[in-house]
């Protein structure tokens, strides 16, 4: 009964929601597209992922997460397991990981690459330029939560499901005419996790629950009636490097309460008895500071969490929970339509996404991004890595860390645009920590001030490169990120951000390479060497991502100096070295060229397209501004193919949205979904790695709407696949946020709310017209499809069609 009421709440909340933006854009003259909810059944798998069996496999659990605990949830029925994870419990400890005497070799090096000779180059930079250890260290796995339900017959009518509105995790079935019900969530108020178990039958909840870890110096002991420990320490045996200090420490708690029934401790757990239903939290922390201190007490961090919420209902817990989620996750709806496929389970549709009538299906997958991003990275938590906050492996893929040549930034690029932009303070915490450790390697490794940062961190803040000179030295790692800073005072407009967070970081990332570009002998250009073009190619002079990044550093430094009335030598200077800098170039094939020199391989279907990254996620590159430019980007993505890994997919679904191919960029997105989704809807590499999710988020966003060519474009590559819908709640740059709808492939009309009072410019493939409570906006049109507006900070701007 509560589980259909709530159902019906969100239906309800749904119906008001786009109720009242009909009422909205009824008034301005047209109506919404909105595709018809089929059946309750429909509706209410509308935003969750269900299924109907335990998962068998890591891939198949649901993730939960608050940003800093996240748990995998399997929904066994005689054995419940859920594997945990706290974003702070990494092998190491704090370690500076530059090479001394790097310096001094890097004029031999830039010799040997001008000389062509790269594998010298790449012998001698791999014996004295790289990182000391030569790789970092790992994200781990905390512990597993067990549940074991004793003498269980038989079930029916199991359902497994993940609520994405509300972020709880929810298991049911039925045994000998009693219903179970158990449901999981990951309070960010309250920073645990929280188990509820409930029988509709009194007295029928009976389980024993202990907890177990895969690393290898744990223990487990009681902590009075009603509660356990799971303590532990990493071991130091990985990176052996003369590294001085401790490893981390590590504690996790469980307090079990129920309403009737018995709790003892026995040498199985705690174990229940005859209970109506149970409530279980689960605390967990390490000794972690900061990347240089490791000296807290987790024990003590543990009992104050513990102390705190002992005394809360679980109705309180699950109330503020889930109104801390929905603050965020209402603020974006996506309507693509709905079809009978929503009630088939999740896996099922992944597996026919591409055949079958499903556009909810791509709806799902957008929001489900969204969750992952909430789950994964909150303030005060570390930013998402490779897996976010979720992994069960001592010895990760690629350690599961920050990999920062396309990774962790796509991570990210769904937080502006997608209006969660509080869950990139994060990536802002890590890249204040990364100045600290790279204005050493940018002193040591190259003799330049500011910093410098490469392609992979680890909690240690390891700025140097790693793993082989061929990939590892790659110097614009730290400047791609600074983008992120840049965008999220594009979209929010925060001066104070800007002037006291921001600048500073771009400012010091600008002058390392004021002092490490170099004249190319060949050209007279200013290129960046030794460097590469990620992950191919091996080490050379002047890769074209690097010049990309390094112009838009620049010209972000420049702007932003300029809104702040400062700095004017500098901005004078950016501008004197930022002409210089090698342009992009069209090569012998139509190509846009890769490298220096025209070799590119119109065969080669490498996964990575680093040297498109000005036509995404930078903006030098448009159809409209650029178009030979564009057109030599399109040429790329030919050559390269359609195939490649979860993220590879993913961010040509953005290129081809860029490029305001609609139906190619939906081509990409049915291969990412149905190609390299897992069962619980995770991107595969392959293995898991979750960036593909996000890159796959922002894609369809980029797909209703963009904004970095500097003025908003509603429906810039709409797909033919989805005819009819709208979006509501999506942000472009200058402080507005969008709502757009749809009909027939063509807009319908939409709504604009200016945060800041800047003047709005929309780009429409149809003629349209501005309303503001109920008069019509004086409008401009300095060119064919598009308006230009003032607008009131605070102001709502409806668009409508102009006959």
């Amino acid at each position: 009964m509560a589980e259909t009421c709530e159902i019906r709440r969100v239906v309800t909340d749904k119906i008001l929601l786009l109720g009242l933006l009909t009422v909205v854009l009824l008034a301005a003259g047209f109506v919404i597209a909105k595709a018809p909810f089929l059946d309750f059944e429909s509706t209410k798998n509308a935003s969750r992922l269900w299924y109907n069996r335990p998962a068998e496999k890591w891939t198949e659990a649901l993730p939960i997460g608050n940003g800093r605990l996240g748990a995998m949830v399997f929904g066994g029925i005689e054995d419940e397991r859920l594997q945990f994870n706290e974003d702070t419990l990494w092998t190491g400890k704090p370690h500076d990981y530059s090479h001394p005497g790097a310096a001094e070799y890097l004029p031999v090096v830039r010799k040997l690459l001008f000389e062509g000779k790269q594998r010298e180059a790449e012998a001698l930079a791999m014996k004295q330029m790289m990182s000391v250890p030569l790789r970092q260290h790992a994200y781990q796995p905390f512990g597993d939560l067990n549940l074991h339900f004793p003498n269980l017959q038989e079930p029916s009518d199991y359902r497994r499901e993940l609520d994405l509105d509300t972020a709880v995790a929810r298991v049911t079935y039925t045994v000998d005419g009693v219903k179970f019900t158990r449901e999981v969530f990951s309070s960010a108020v309250d920073q645990v996790i929280v188990v509820r178990i409930t029988a509709d039958k009194d007295g029928s909840v009976n389980f024993t629950a202990n907890m177990s870890s895969p690393q290898p110096d744990t223990s487990t002991v009681t902590v009075g009636k009603t509660q356990m420990a799971l303590r532990g320490q990493i071991r130091a045996d990985r990176h052996p490097s003369g590294m001085e200090g401790s490893c981390l420490k590590f504690e996790a708690r469980l307090l079990v309460s129920t309403d009737g029934g018995k709790v003892k401790s026995t040498n199985e757990g705690l174990e229940v008895n005859g209970a109506n239903e149970t409530t279980l939290l689960l605390a967990a922390a390490t000794s972690f500071i900061n990347f240089q201190d490791v000296s807290a007490d987790p024990a003590a961090r543990c009992e104050k969490v513990i102390k705190r919420v002992s005394g809360k209902s679980y109705d309180t817990l699950r109330k503020a929970h889930v109104a801390d989620h929905r603050r965020l996750f209402r603020r974006v709806s996506l309507d693509l339509g709905i079809t009978d496929a929503a009630n088939r389970p999740t896996d099922e549709r992944i597996r026919t996404f591409g055949k079958s009538n499903d556009p909810q299906l791509a709806a799902l997958y957008f929001q489900f991004g969204r969750y992952l991003l909430i789950c994964s990275s909150r303030p005060g938590s570390q930013p998402a890595n490779l897996q976010g906050i979720w992994n069960d492996k001592i010895k990760p893929p690629w350690e599961s860390k920050w990999t920062t040549n396309i990774n962790t930034e796509m991570n990210y690029w769904p937080a502006e645009v997608c209006n969660i932009s509080e869950c990139h303070e994060p990536l802002f915490d890590m890249l204040d920590d990364l100045v600290i450790s790279g204005r050493k390697t940018a002193k040591v490794h190259y003799g330049c001030r500011g910093w410098v940062f490469h392609h992979n961190t680890d909690l240690w803040r390891g700025t140097a490169p790693i793993n082989n000179s061929n990939h590892g030295i790659w110097v614009t790692g730290g400047a791609w990120l600074t983008r992120h800073l840049w965008e999220h005072y594009q979209f929010t407009g925060d001066r104070k951000f800007l002037a006291e967070r921001a600048y500073p970081v771009m400012k010091e990332a600008a002058i390392f390479f004021v002092d490490f570009l170099i004249e190319d002998p060949e050209t007279g250009r200013l290129i960046s060497t030794p460097s590469n073009s990620p992950e191919q190619g091996g080490l050379v002079a002047g890769p074209t991502m690097d010049h990309q990044i390094i112009r838009e550093l620049f010209a972000n430094c420049i702007e932003a100096a300029k809104i702040l009335g400062i700095d004017g030598d500098f901005r004078r200077k950016l501008t004197e070295l930022r002409s210089r800098v090698a342009p992009n170039q069209i090569g012998q094939h139509g190509q846009l060229q890769e490298w220096l020199q025209d070799k590119d391989n119109p065969r080669n279907q490498h996964r990575h397209i680093s040297h498109l990254y000005a036509l995404h996620p930078g903006c030098e590159i448009t159809p409209l501004k650029t178009p030979k430019l564009a057109e030599a980007c399109r040429v790329t993505l030919t050559h390269r193919g359609d195939g490649g890994t979860g993220w590879s997919k993913a961010w040509k679904v953005n290129f081809r949205a860029r490029l305001l191919d609609g139906d190619h960029a939906y081509k990409m997105l049915a291969g990412l979904i149905t190609g390299s989704t897992l069962p619980n809807m995770f991107d595969s590499c392959p293995p898991f790695q979750i960036d593909g999710n996000f890159g796959g988020t922002a894609g369809i966003a980029e797909m209703l709407l963009q904004s970095h060519a500097g003025e908003i474009h509603l429906l810039p590559a709409l797909p033919t696949a989805w005819l009819t819908g709208n979006v509501k709640g999506l942000c472009a740059r200058g402080g507005f946020e969008v709502d757009i709808a749809w009909e027939n492939g063509k807009l319908a009309g939409g709504a604009i709310r200016s945060k800041l009072g800047s003047k709005c410019r929309i780009r429409a493939e149809v003629p349209v017209k501005v309303e503001c409570d109920g008069k019509v906006v004086k409008t401009t049109i300095p060119e064919k499809n598009v308006v230009e507006f003032e607008t009131g900070a605070g102001k709502t701007y409806i668009i409508s069609i102009t006959k």
